[in-house]
């Protein structure tokens, strides 16, 4: 606060009066009534500083300056700056932390203390009573503060300002100024430079804080990060980018093709965003995703800071920070029937290959789990896994989500096959793709994929693990699945068993779930009493694992207890099928019905192809009544809308 140059001695009558009688003039600033009265009810002696007041130990300002270390020699520069003006009229300066210590003395005595003996010393108003620092740490404000308004009688021979350094709202410091030349003391010159170096201060300090936080995300982030001068040399340089320079401080030096990184690029002021650039070293070459981007200092580049990233590493990074990694390890899948330790084994052996995998099961056998474990035991178990399902969507949306969408405007989408690249592609109900779409994607994982402005082909690292309720090579030689698509995932086919072929394995398997469960919901954990294990066992499972973990997750949050007995288990209704079902259309309705409207459900509840299914749709005018363009893609078309509207029609009933 600026105030106005006051007589000192009509000043030090009101301090008197108030010493003497307790009274306070109307003339005394109200903050500094107010802390007079606080002084007075704590009985603070007001002749002399206190001998012995609150300190820091020696240890502790010695660790004091450490932890401010950056601010201090902040201020130690000001006042190098400022030296001659302290000297030439009788300044000192102190430094004081949030907590009311004081970290450093600058110049001459304070309040008549030595260097030594004022730095560490607590300056509160408990301590010495009213002064500006305290003024200003309550009230947040710059605060000049004559002799005669200081509690202790000593400090009445100069005058004090104080000013609050705050950063982001938090009052983090206190700079005071403290004089003994009462009548020459110019005090504008005097708040103006205080104000200046709380300004130049707080900006440093914000910087500072910000710098940090730069820092920590160039840490942490897995790119290297570069900021270079013209002629080549080093601002900046992080931990991952001093892998690569071994001890250099020249980019030049290092990279054998330096003149082909866009850095003079840079430097003339264009920008260089997320472009794959090749950096060649004299024992290694990196293929990275790499940005360039101009510094401007007063309207000129002088320097250029670069974000540089492997492709291998990127494509890691996304795997994990997104989800595209496996989930589930060969051993999470769990049993002890003959079938099943035959199936762990097939899948543990071909795992470490690098064949393209076909997984052929009924729906609810577990084929995704399997296909997240085998890829965690293959060599590109780092890599993503990307999933891609099957559905009777729009085939555009499809073909996007394979290979990538660009708006136009600039925002490119990357495809599974770019994600995917160097890690395994894991296609889903894979016989539910568009043909067309199928043929597309068999010539992209065979031959690359065609750029349309270069002609050239970008071929993809790809490990493809296909997954079909279905038969395939049914389908494929009834020429409703592409054959070109079929002999690239045919490399190595794995049956997975229905559950009704691995009775044995259905309580280790409940079992199994029910630990999941409680792992999963932070639950206790629960168990299965013997009645009913035979429940359980009782069943024939026609949805599989996934109909058995739906049934115990039931009973796990229906069971109070922590043994769930058989009155707690609901068991799927059972559904005879009518042999009758070729000839009676509610027969069929029924069966339909009885498989939740899945057509390849179905297909192996009746022991039938889709193709007889799709038959007896049109033949119970379940169906549209006409066929749209000719060919077995055309076909294939109007027997999926057929199944579509069918089943929305059946779950209407």
């Amino acid at each position: 606060m600026i105030r106005e140059r006051r007589n000192k001695e009509k000043l030090t009558s009101y301090y008197n009066k108030f010493i003497d009688e307790g009274i306070i003039d109307p003339n005394v600033h109200p903050w500094v009534a107010e802390s007079w009265r606080r002084c007075e009810a704590r009985k603070l002696n007001h002749e002399t500083m206190p001998a012995h007041g609150v300190r820091l130990s020696p240890q502790e300002l010695e660790r004091a300056l450490e932890v401010h270390e950056d601010v201090v020699k902040y201020v130690d520069g000001l006042f190098e700056q400022n030296k001659q003006y302290f000297n030439s009229h009788n300044l000192s300066m102190l430094l004081v932390d949030e907590d009311g210590y004081v970290l450093k003395n600058y110049a001459l005595p304070f309040f008549q203390r030595s260097i030594e003996d004022i730095q560490g010393m607590r300056v509160l108003e408990e301590d010495v009573g009213t002064s500006s620092i305290c003024v200003a740490r309550s009230h947040n404000v710059p605060f000049l503060m004559f002799g005669p308004e200081m509690w202790i009688r000593e400090s009445h021979s100069g005058d004090a300002c104080s000013a609050p350094i705050d950063v982001a709202g938090q009052g983090r410091y206190i700079l005071s100024l403290f004089s003994l030349d009462q009548n020459d003391l110019p005090y504008d010159i005097l708040l103006s430079l205080l104000m200046t170096m709380k300004y130049s201060v707080e900006n440093f300090l914000t910087m500072l804080a910000y710098w940090k936080v730069c820092g920590l995300i160039s840490e942490e982030i897995p790119a290297s990060v570069y900021w270079v001068n013209p002629d080549g040399t080093l601002r900046y340089c992080n931990s991952n980018g001093k892998k690569r320079l071994e001890g250099r401080n020249r980019l030049d030096e290092v990279f054998l093709n330096y003149e082909h990184i866009p850095i003079q690029k840079g430097l003339s002021g264009k920008s260089t965003i997320r472009k794959e650039i090749t950096w060649i070293t004299q024992d290694r070459t990196y293929e990275d995703v790499t940005s360039v981007l101009p510094v401007r200092a007063g309207g000129k580049v002088d320097s250029v800071v670069i974000i540089t990233m492997a492709i291998e590493d990127l494509k890691t990074t996304i795997a994990h920070a997104t989800g595209y990694s496996s989930r589930y390890s060969l051993y999470s899948m769990v049993g002890n029937s003959s079938e099943f330790l035959a199936l762990q084994h097939k899948a543990a052996r071909v795992a470490r290959g690098d064949n393209n995998l076909l997984l052929q099961g009924e729906p609810g056998t577990g084929k995704q789990r399997l296909a997240h474990g085998i890829h965690q035991a293959s060599p590109r178990a780092a890599a993503p896994l990307i999933t891609v399902r099957g559905h009777e969507g729009v085939e555009a949306e499809l073909e996007a989500e394979f290979f990538g969408s660009d708006d136009g405007a600039g925002h490119v989408t990357a495809g599974a096959l770019e994600l995917a690249n160097g890690g395994t592609l894991f296609l889903d109900e894979i016989e539910k793709f568009p043909t067309r779409l199928e043929d597309v994607l068999a010539d992209a994982l065979r031959n690359g994929v065609l750029n349309w402005e270069t002609g050239t082909r970008r071929k993809f690292n790809v490990r493809v693990i296909a997954a079909c309720d279905s038969n395939l090579k049914r389908l494929t030689d009834k020429g409703l699945f592409s054959r070109s698509l079929y002999e690239l995932v045919i490399g190595t086919v794995i049956r997975v068993p229905p559950l009704r072929e691995r009775v044995e394995d259905v309580e280790v398997i409940a079992n199994h779930i029910l630990t999941e469960m409680a792992a999963r919901h932070n639950m206790p954990g629960k168990t299965l009493s013997k009645e009913a294990l035979q429940l359980l066992n009782s069943c024939q499972w026609p949805g599989n694992i996934k109909q058995l973990q739906g049934v115990i997750e039931q009973a796990f949050f229906h069971t109070s207890g922590s043994v769930i007995e058989a009155s707690h288990i609901k068991l799927p209704g059972e559904h005879r099928i009518e042999k009758s079902w070729k000839h009676d259309k509610d027969a069929f309705v029924a069966a339909w019905k009885a498989a939740g409207g899945n057509i390849s459900k179905l297909a192996l509840m009746l022991d039938v192809s889709r193709v007889t299914l799709y038959r007896y749709l049109k033949k119970f005018n379940l169906g549209p009544g006409r066929k749209e363009g000719t060919g077995k893609e055309s076909e294939k078309r109007v027997n999926r809308r057929a199944v579509a509207n069918a089943t929305a029609r059946l779950f209407r009933r």
